[in-house]
Parts: C-alpha cells; structure tokens; sequence
C-alpha cells in the first residue's frame, strides 16, 4: 500500500469509498442527482457511477501524423480503465503541430498551446470532478503540457506518448521531417533539383506517429520514463506498432492501481532528483533545446525550485551516450529496436548518473523498474559511458553579458564548439530567413535573429526553417545564430536560443549592433559580446519597447502574462501560491 491515508482498501472487491475522492461532488448523494441524470443519459449504470471517473485525455486531431492515432490508443487505454475496476471518461483538447506552423505566424501560437492544453485538461477535470487523468500526447508541446496539469492537479495520472513515426526514405536514405527542411535549404542554392525536393517531400513521412529523431515529442517522451510519470517501456514503442495497444491498456490498469493504493501523486513523482533525471535523459540522448523550457515549467507546477541553470548543471556533468539525430545517426525507432530509452537509463543508473531511488508510477523505484535490463551488444545506438559519443551533455547552458540569465545551445554532432565573429542583426526572423534565404549574409557571421521572445515574438518562435535553410546551403557551422526565440528539437549547427533577458525586455541582445564581436564558447559555457558595460548602458538609455501586431486575443494574452525563459516561460504563480490542490477538494 503506498499510501493507507489515500488508498481505498476494498476496492478490489468493487467497493470504493468516494469520500476520498472528487467525483463525490457529482456521483454520491440526493444532491448529485441531476449529474448522475446527466451521465445516465450517456448511457452509464448505477455501477459505472459508483466507481471513480477516470479523465482519458487526448490531443487527437487531423493537423499532423503525430496525433492522428490517439483517439485509437485512447480506446486501449479506456478498456485497461474498465478491466482496472474504475469508468475512463474521454476528452480531448487541442495540440499546435510546429512541424506544420514552422516558418511562418502560426509558430506563435505553439508555445502558447501548452499553456492552453494544461489549462484546458484542468478545467475539464475540475468542471467535471474526475478522480484521476490518463493523458495522451502525440507533439511538441502537448507532452510537457499535459505533464504540466498532472503536477497541477496532483491526481494520480500515466502519462502515455502516442509514439514515434517510422523512418521514411529519400535517396535511398532513412529520412525524416529536418530532411525536408534541410533539402528545402538545398533547393534554394541549386544543390538538389525540383524532382529531388518532391521526392523527398513525399518519402520522408510513411504515415502516423510524431517527428522520428531526438526532436522535442521524442525527447519529452524519455523525460517522461525517467522521470517516472510512464509505465515503463509504454512510451517508446512507435505509434504504428501493435504492442502500443497492450502497452495502452496497461496505462489504464495503472492509473486505476494508483487510485486504489493512495497514489504516488504526480508530486511524489516529480521531485528535484527526478527532475535531475529528466536534464539527465536530455543530455545523454542530445535531446532538445526545448526541454530546458519544459522542465522548469513542470518543476514550476509542482512547487520544485528547478530553473534554466538547473537544467544546464545536469548537462554539464552527463556523458552523451545515443547515437540519435539531428547530431546523430539514428530514429527513435532504432533506438526501440534496441531496447529503448531503457538502455540509456540502465547505463546511465549503473555509473551514477541518475538517482535510482525516485518513486515511479508503478509504486517501484527507477532502479527496480530498470534492474534487469542488459546493455545490447554488437550495435551503435547507445555507447556505454566509458565510449561516450561526448564526455558532457549534447546541449549546454550558457550564460555572459549578452545573457545574464542564460542561454541554451545542443553541441550534439557539433565538432568546434568555440565560434567568434561579427554580430549580423535582424529584428524579427522573416528578415533573417529572407536574408539566409538570398545568401545576404557572410561565412564567419553570429547572426542575431532578436524579438522572438516569449513577450516580444509574441509566443517564442521555433526557427527551423532558418537554421535548416542554413545547414542545407552548407553553412551550418561556418556561421553562428543567437535568439531570443527558440529553436525545434531537429535544429542541428552553431545555433544558441532562449537567451534572456529577451531584446523585448530591454536585454543586451536588444542593445547588439552590426559589426559588434560576439564569443560564444560551448565548453566554458558562456555568451559575450565585446562591449563595455559602459556602452551597453549607454545603449540601453536609447533604448525604448515595441509594439507588436498581437494587442487582442489568446496570443496577446499570452504575451502579457509569460515570465521569462530562464524560469520555463510560464503564465501563472505555480505551486507556491496555492492553498490547495485539487485532488484536496
């Protein structure tokens, strides 16, 4: 029993009692009759009501392959709820598919989905007193978001990943959606020809499942394996895949176990040490640069003090160790083949790397989940530490007088990791992408593409048609780029992001001007600009806001309320102001 104060003792035998649990409010007593009415009317029984409400929550939708399968695996998991003993209540709410939204204004709208998932999740589980939350998420943001409300809420809650696409093939080539970016950039310089691009645009994606290489979805899916939010294993098995189904169904089973046993509670879960375990993941598999993000956010949700800084002094002492892409060779299907992000935390446990002693949602630690996992043989995937691809993190934190408080750059594949250069300066990234576009700019140049921060973007653009444009003119390291935007998880070169403060907030990438000489330095972690402090105040008393064109509507919302970077860019006071948790009610 984990916790005898929570636990329902004789739930087993189909008793439960509900005055432990919030659906009480809509299910127990002459006062819930109406709602009982309201639920018969969707066809439950007097037994369906007399068991917890179990929120089955999806981001199923027909914007991209990513979430296209959910509302299938969403019956798998509802029918584990049901054999589970409890009544699985579905819903969905809404996801921004940045590989659809990059490159143009509708990329504003994705960081400020995540807020709109949690936000949604919660109030549907609030509106309708569910006791406990599956949440499925298939892209980007959808994955943090709905770890998120799990913190949020507190109830027990799985999360479940809708799973990798396969590889697709272009040139006789695995292939997946940063090679259509990529062949996008070596259209515009005349490498590859209109047939090629068309090739490639029809062969990298072979149907369902999110972006297959270490990209954000997949990267936010080991966070949560390791972090102990997922049934182990669940998560990696690729979204075409039959075994995605049974692994499904376990899902249910568990959140229901969570409910008879007290928990763990999604804050039992998410702790300091497990959040360490999360920068631990992104690190060794070179992961994306947006989880420096979502961390903070989660962490954020559960009352854990867990910033960027905290994020980037995990990367700096975590060996990367898989062989995935963008800096790598490998999918994530590769990975699963193999054994799955099992392989990187076993051998990641086995030379203290993680804390083996967080609590999972299976009531087992992280060590005992991944105890009897063997390291396989006879393939590069996965290195063992002492062979590691690199000694330290695939991304790294950087912090100097060009950001005070930070900034965050993936070094995975990268082979110089010192670049110096001339500052090229571009309010906005439609300037720079038409720039990068007419080959406006020289060899050598730290292309400073500012306003795309979370307040003055509005909503922290992902930049991948920029740097992907850059890489496929093959000038991928030849020049450098810094953002107070943010870059997608398929982003690879001398790209550095959410640097803060943002040009929006009067930052020193505001101040910046052609011609200043920027250092970055990846293995010391820093981020300059050759200016006096001097000078940059006196730039700083010329300096005055901007108005975007985003002063009405859920993205000037957005913009009004988010905080910075450095702290996951969040709208709301967090954990530490609250009173209560909902599953308190």
């Amino acid at each position: 029993m984990y916790n005898e104060k929570r636990a329902h003792p004789k739930a087993d035998q189909g008793e439960w009692d509900k005055s432990k649990l919030v659906s009480r409010y809509t299910t127990v007593g002459p006062d819930s009759a109406p709602h009982r009415a309201m639920l018969r009317a969707m066809g439950l029984s007097d037994a369906d009501i007399a068991k917890p409400l179990v929120g089955v929550a999806t981001c199923w939708n027909e914007a991209a392959p990513c979430n296209i399968k959910l509302a299938d695996i969403a019956q798998d998991v509802k029918a584990g709820v049901k054999d589970g003993g409890a009544t699985p209540r579905e819903f969905t709410t809404i996801t921004v598919t940045d590989g659809i939204a990059m490159g143009h204004e509708g990329m504003r709208s994705s960081l400020s989905s995540r807020e709109v998932i949690a936000d949604s999740v919660e109030l549907t589980m609030r509106g309708h007193c569910y006791d406990a939350l599956v949440g499925l998420a298939g892209c980007d943001k959808s994955l943090p978001g709905m770890m998120m409300v799990m913190a949020r809420l507190n109830v027990p809650s799985v999360f479940l990943y809708g799973g990798t696409i396969l590889p697709g093939k272009y040139k006789e080539k695995d292939a997946d959606i940063v090679t259509v970016y990529e062949a996008v950039g070596e259209h515009s310089v005349g490498k590859i020809s209109d047939e090629d691009l068309y090739s490639c645009e029809c062969g990298a994606l072979p149907g369902a499942g999110a972006c297959g290489g270490q990209f954000t979805a997949n990267t936010m899916s080991c966070v949560a394996e390791v972090m102990g939010l997922a049934v182990p294993g669940a998560n990696g098995i690729p979204a075409v895949d039959e075994a995605k189904g049974c692994m499904a169904e376990a899902s249910g089973k568990v959140v229901v176990d969570l409910i008879k046993n007290g928990g763990p509670l999604p804050r039992d879960v998410i702790t300091r040490k497990s959040l360490e375990n999360a920068a631990a993941i992104v690190a060794a598999t070179g992961g994306s640069t947006n989880a420096a993000l979502h961390l903070p956010a989660i962490a954020h949700e559960a009352g854990v003090k867990f910033d960027l800084f905290d994020v980037a002094e995990v990367f700096k002492k975590t060996p990367y160790i898989a062989n995935l892409r963008p800096g790598g060779v490998y999918l994530s299907k590769h990975l699963h083949d193999i054994g799955g992000v099992a392989v990187v935390i076993k051998e990641l446990l086995d030379h203290g790397y993680l804390h083996g002693d967080c609590i999972t949602v299976t009531g087992k630690t992280l060590a005992e989940n991944y105890k009897d996992v063997v390291f396989p043989e006879g393939q590069d995937v996965v290195f063992r530490v002492e062979n590691a691809m690199y000694p330290t993190g695939g991304v790294v934190g950087l912090k100097g007088n060009l950001a005070p408080e930070g900034g965050i750059v993936k070094i995975a594949g990268m082979k110089n990791l010192v670049f110096e250069g001339p500052a090229r300066v571009f309010d906005g990234e439609d300037a720079c992408y038409k720039a990068v576009s007419d080959k406006a700019y020289n060899e050598g140049d730290v292309i400073v593409l500012r306003y795309e921060g979370p307040k003055g973007g509005p909503g922290m653009k992902e930049m991948l048609s920029t740097t992907a444009a850059l890489y496929g003119q093959g000038m991928g390291e030849k020049v450098a780029l810094i953002t107070d935007g943010r870059f997608s998880g398929g982003t690879r070169g001398f790209c550095i992001g959410h640097v803060g403060p943002e040009a929006a907030e009067g930052g020193p990438i505001g101040l910046v001007k052609d011609g200043d000489i920027i250092r970055i330095d990846a293995e010391t972690g820093t981020l300059d600009v050759k200016l006096s402090d001097e000078e940059l105040a006196e730039r700083r008393k010329n300096w005055s806001p901007r108005k975007t064109n985003y002063n009405s509507g859920a993205i000037q919302k957005y913009a009004a309320l988010v905080g910075p970077a450095r702290y996951g860019a969040v709208t709301h006071p967090g954990a530490e102001e609250e009173t209560h948790t909902f599953v308190d009610l």
